[in-house]
């Protein structure tokens, strides 16, 4: 299994004040440690790096993507990311724009997406997208 780690699990492992023990952070530290594939794409990191100040936390942050590949989205990506929108919208569900690209490279890259954000729990009543489950 490959996984795509969403911006909320990765923040919650980086943090100094949060408690870790959370099914999530645990299933990324298990990957990490087995050497399990893991993919990101640039959106997730720039969200990272926004979200922490300081010059060591920014180096922490980098680092750690430093090991992983980053999808880049496509035209393609793009279009079927703004589908995912407008079915769940239709739908009642609201998908913001960056979380409906990362459900569209997810399911193109047949991914499993770890997160602790809701949102994409009603995208992927409405998609293919595979959500990890503790």
């Amino acid at each position: 299994m490959s996984l795509f780690i969403d911006t909320s699990v990765w923040s919650l492992l980086l943090r100094r004040d949060q408690p870790r023990d959370i099914p999530e952070v645990r299933a990324l530290g298990g990957a990490l440690k087995s050497g399990e594939r893991i993919l990101s794409t640039g959106l997730i990191l720039q969200e990272l790096l926004q979200g922490f100040l300081g010059p060591k936390a920014k180096e922490q942050i980098i680092q750690h993507f430093a090991a992983f590949p980053l999808l880049v989205p496509d035209r393609d990506d793009h279009i079927f990311a703004a589908e995912i929108r407008n079915r769940c919208r239709k739908r009642g569900v609201q998908a913001g724009t960056i979380d409906a690209l990362i459900a569209r490279l997810c399911i193109r890259h047949e991914l499993v997406l770890l997160t602790t954000d809701a949102d994409f729990r009603r995208i992927a009543r409405h998609t293919s997208l595979q959500l990890w489950q503790p």
